[in-house]
């Protein structure tokens, strides 16, 4: 007798790749970068700075927030708490303190 298939949870599975559209702070490029459905939003954020801050946008001292369908995420969520799909656009922005310029 052969034991019932469950489906495994998003914790369960291996780390999958989802290539995203995204665009950083001021950019004017939009670029591909792949991340995995393990990547939290502070790596995505990451990652997507990578290509752009201190090349055509100027680095500033100030957190990264990934923002997805118009919502920010919070920097300890995965990509796939997020749901977030292959080739889904997300942009990253400073979080700039009220009244910081």
């Amino acid at each position: 007798m052969t034991e019932p298939q469950t489906e495994l949870g998003v914790e369960d599975r291996a780390p999958e790749l989802v290539p995203l559209n995204a665009i950083f702070a001021t950019d004017f490029v939009a670029i591909l970068v792949p991340v995995t459905t393990a990547n939290t939003m502070d790596e995505v954020a990451a990652a997507v700075a990578h290509h752009s801050e201190g090349r055509r946008v100027r680095a500033l001292p100030y957190p990264k927030v990934v923002i997805h369908n118009g919502r920010k995420l919070p920097g300890h969520m995965t990509v796939a708490e997020a749901c977030i799909q292959p080739l889904d656009h997300v942009a990253v922005e400073y979080e700039i303190p009220g009244g910081a310029s």
